[in-house]
């Protein structure tokens, strides 16, 4: 046993007398954490807490064990079941740690950065050094979590110490991560690929016991904490999957650095939906790899609150720091946090003390912004020195000169390699499904026979006898019973249902959430039925048949980076189902825009991992102002290559069924894009017949089947379209045709060419948009249009280049729109 007077991992309790005891324990499990011995280094010192300045043996014992190298953040939990429980693990004499195998773990996570420093010098690897207690803390994870049933932990963490844990934890040979130093493979990654400190990783993990546990460490770009969501929503999916044992079986894990733990707003989004019903896994174990120092920036200037940690106190969640150089206390803590998780269901936070040995990177200098604190580092010894010396290790020497061969061994066959290893292997569910550039074997069938809608209008419209619905709801579903019926026009938010039980009778799961989500927006969904006199709720899409696939509607928090990766994350690891996000307005998705760069856009081309999220982002120019009218189609546009996912703007109803249907039934999997409409919703010019939605499938292009042969042809997408359609009849225009582009990307050149060929008379070709000339789909559009026209004229009608998206006076929005469509019909645009 470690040696330390002060080492949580010693101290134990006797009895004491109530109450005069209960009180002294009372006060050091409340404030002990704040004189705890946390820092490695002694620089971040204890705080003196007066209510803790006792005397006598009752309240030494409760020092030892409050105030130790462990200090627990408990009191601020609600449940006294859960705060009782936590007690009573702090105050029983801890259990015994398998100090060898504890101190071969050090030895490897020390070795296998020194080799890599020695051996690549000047090169970025974001060594674990200082903190490499986190290898036999997640050993102990694993142990305790293995025995308790899981078969997969899903990892996420950012680039400090990620190599280390892909060969320690994911059980990779170090060639495998030694070969992306020798860079082996250029070639295969020219334009493409990720640097090695991003990369994913699976491998098994066989804990001391003989369990094997699968792991899974996430990809993640730079953007810190981004992958904090993903890796929540990726084991939601492997949960699901699973069925009822699936939140036993799966068990997340993520890792945070400090500043990042307290700076990151995506952080406590992801924190936030822990316990939803949409989101919930179980609870996820938050580890932080606390260094006390972010890139440059001391905790003083990181956060405000004492811990970084402390941000975490918002919900009744236990904050267990530890010092990073107490290994048996680390081991114990890592214990009692999966037994939590598992007993209640909750998270739970380590925060992990110690230092990072190095600056930001290797490359870095910290002695100029930290002169002491590296001149305290530079003479610490690692801690595999500390705890063999502590625990009375024998042979040390010869153990070290084994592990160091092998990683050295390592490195001269990744020298040896021409072509760079996969460091993952995917799960079955994934074969059948592909990626890359898009072909016209993909092509699915969408449409229904009218006999086929007509089935699904009873269970659509319908609910049970003694259920209280609303009269607005019910004159709803009475509409939608008609319009399925083929007596009226199809909606937007019948168009949508009938896609989504389709989907799910055939066996496709559909999974949808976004703000307010249920109802709609714009009182267009009603997914979900509410009982006036009790609440109680009734779904129609969950009950289209017997043993159908899942339907899942949620209302989620306020939040869209933090659901948006969620549910990037769930589409990762449920390929067959059809996992939408909402955005309340499409200009929302800005808050978003790093899980959509980074991963949305990227993740085929960085990582090689497919993805099917659908983005529904209302978009429309209907006078509401700057926020509320552009769904950013621009910013979608520039992220568009490699046929890396699918932008639309559905025009119809049906054009929306068919959309839904294809991405549901499509094995290629790329994410899609849709910008949905607002007032267009329920307007009679973008509502369909159903005999629409008998059609073979989705048309990329919409000619238009009023003008036969145009002297003039506008060019649009979205609502545009039909207000252009609305000039022309008031215009008795007969020569103007007007063309629906309702797929942006992959660009239809084929089916476009074919539109503006049939029209061969027509020497004018005029792109017509709401949007500023510096925005919208305009700069995307114009060259590959010219390209098509050949030497027909190509010309553009737009609101004038602008900072903001739109005029936030109504009158003004309706000068604007009727200039546009006066333009669009002039002589001259």
């Amino acid at each position: 046993m470690a040696t330390h007077p002060k080492r949580a991992s010693e101290s134990s309790i006797g009895v004491f007398d109530a109450p005069n005891g209960e009180r002294v324990f009372e006060a050091f499990r409340r404030w002990g954490y704040l004189e705890a011995d946390l820092d490695p280094l002694g620089l971040f010192r204890p705080l003196r807490v007066p209510e803790l300045e006792i005397d006598g043996d009752l309240a030494q014992q409760a020092r030892r064990i409050y105030c130790g190298t462990v200090g627990v953040e408990f009191a601020h939990i609600a449940d006294a079941e859960r705060r009782r429980w936590i007690q009573q693990r702090m105050e029983r004499p801890p259990a015994p740690v398998d100090q060898q195998a504890a101190l071969d773990q050090l030895i490897r996570a020390e070795l296998f950065e020194v080799v890599l420093q020695q051996r690549y010098i000047g090169t970025k690897r974001y060594s674990l050094e200082g903190m490499t207690a986190l290898i036999p803390l997640v050993d102990e994870i694993l142990e305790v979590a293995g025995q308790l049933g899981a078969i997969e932990l899903v990892m996420g963490m950012s680039h400090r110490g990620r190599l280390n844990v892909v060969v320690q934890v994911a059980k990779r040979a170090p060639e495998e991560v030694f070969a992306g130093f020798e860079d082996v493979d250029p070639r295969s990654v020219l334009g493409g690929g990720d640097v090695k400190y991003h990369m994913g990783a699976t491998g098994e993990y066989v804990t001391r016991t003989g369990a094997r546990v699968h792991i899974h460490l996430v990809s993640n770009p730079s953007h810190l904490e981004a992958v904090d969501p993903v890796t929540v929503g990726r084991t939601r999916a492997k949960q699901d999957r699973m069925g009822e044992s699936g939140k036993a079986s799966y068990l997340p894990l993520l890792v945070h650095g400090d500043a990042a733990f307290a700076g990151q707003g995506i952080l406590a989004e992801t924190l936030n939906y822990a316990e939803l019903a949409g989101y919930t896994v179980g609870g996820t174990i938050h580890v932080l790899a606390n260094n006390l120092i972010g890139f440059t920036t001391p905790p003083q200037e990181a956060h405000s609150s004492r811990f970084s940690a402390q941000i975490a106190r918002r919900q009744a969640i236990p904050i267990l720091h530890v010092n990073a150089e107490d290994v048996d206390a680390v081991i114990r803590i890592g214990r009692m946090a999966v037994e939590y998780r598992y007993q209640f269901g909750s998270d739970v936070v380590i925060d992990l003390i110690g230092y990072r040995r190095h600056g930001h990177s290797e490359v870095d200098d910290p002695t100029v912004t930290q002169p002491l604190l590296y001149k305290a580092i530079k003479h610490h010894p690692p801690l595999w020195q500390i705890y063999a010396e502590d625990i009375g290790a024998s042979g040390v020497e010869a153990q070290v000169r084994r592990i160091r061969e092998e990683f050295e061994a390592g490195q001269e066959k990744a020298a040896r390699l021409t072509k760079m290893p996969l460091l993952r292997e995917l799960p079955r569910y994934w074969d059948g499904y592909r990626g890359g550039r898009y072909k016209a074997e993909y092509a699915v069938e969408t449409g229904l026979s009218l006999e086929a809608l007509s089935e699904l209008a009873g269970p659509l419209t319908s609910h049970p006898a003694d259920f209280r619905i609303h009269p607005k709801v019910k004159r709803l579903l009475e509409q939608r019973a008609e319009m399925i019926r083929g007596q009226r026009t199809v909606d937007y938010g019948t168009a949508e249902a009938l896609a989504f039980a389709s989907l799910v009778k055939s066996g496709i799961p559909v999974r949808l959430s976004g703000e307010d989500s249920r109802r709609g927006t714009f009182n267009q969904r009603h997914s979900v039925l509410v009982d006036t006199e009790d609440e109680r709720e009734y779904m129609p899409l969950a009950h289209i048949m017997p043993n159908q696939a899942r339907c899942e509607i949620y209302d989620s928090p306020l939040s869209e980076a933090g659901v948006l990766g969620f549910e990037y994350g769930y589409s990762r690891d449920y390929p067959e189902a059809l996992v939408l996000w909402e955005a309340q307005f499409g200009d929302f998705a800005n808050v978003a825009q790093a899980i959509i760069d980074q991963f949305v856009s990227a993740g085929e081309d960085k990582w090689g991992l497919l993805s099917g999220l659908v983005l529904l982002l209302p978009h429309g120019y209907e006078g509401q102002g700057p926020e509320h009218s552009s769904a950013r189609i621009e910013r979608f546009l520039q992220l568009a290559a490699r046929d890396n996912f699918q932008i639309c703007q559905p025009s119809s109803a049906a054009q929306y069924f068919h959309l839904l249907r294809r991405q549901g039934l499509s094995h290629w999997r790329k994410p899609l894009v849709v910008f949905t409409p607002k007032s267009m919703l329920r307007h009679p010019d973008a509502c369909s017949p159903a005999t629409a939605f008998t059609q073979p499938s989705f048309l990329r292009v919409l000619p238009d089947s009023e003008i036969a042969s145009a002297k003039r042809i506008l060019l649009c997408t979205g609502k545009i379209g039909h207000e252009l359609r609305e000039e022309r009849k008031k215009r008795n225009d007969s020569s103007t045709a007007i063309v629906f582009l309702d797929q942006l990307y992959p660009f239809p050149e084929r089916e476009l060419a074919n539109e503006l060929n049939r029209h061969s008379d027509a020497r004018d070709i005029v792109w017509v948009q709401e949007e500023p000339g510096n925005m919208g789909a305009l700069f995307y559009v114009l060259p590959r249009l010219r390209h098509i026209a050949g030497s027909r004229a190509v010309l553009s009608v737009k609101r004038s280049a602008s900072a903001s998206p739109a005029t936030g006076s109504a009158k003004a929005h309706e000068m604007e729109q009727k200039a546009l469509l006066a333009l669009a019909f002039s002589s001259n645009p």
